[in-house]
């Protein structure tokens, strides 16, 4: 399995929301894609300027096919972003 987290910050906090929305499409899209298990992008709830980005790939396959046609809203300027992908061979319930 593949994840991609982590979060970046809007250039200006009253942009958050808009780019969160602006995403939209492109999220129910990806959930719908072979080999997408899940994939969020969304408004953090303490930080006003953060936007927190999950996905979660069956394998590096299916990232590479969805990155082909992903195509994200254009014209949304981020400050920062801290994102990572990690590979993993194992999930288990954390209880």
């Amino acid at each position: 399995m593949i994840i991609i987290a982590g979060y970046s910050h809007t250039k200006n906090i009253h942009e958050r929301d808009a780019a969160v929305a602006a995403f939209a499409g492109m999220v129910g899209r990806a959930r719908k894609a072979d080999g997408c298990l899940d994939l969020s992008i969304s408004a953090d709830s303490v930080d006003p300027g953060r936007v927190n980005i999950f996905e979660l790939w069956r394998d590096q396959e299916s990232l590479d096919a969805w990155r082909k046609v992903a195509k994200g809203p254009r014209g949304i300027k981020y400050r920062e972003a801290h994102v990572k992908l990690y590979r993993t061979d194992r999930a288990e319930k954390p209880f």
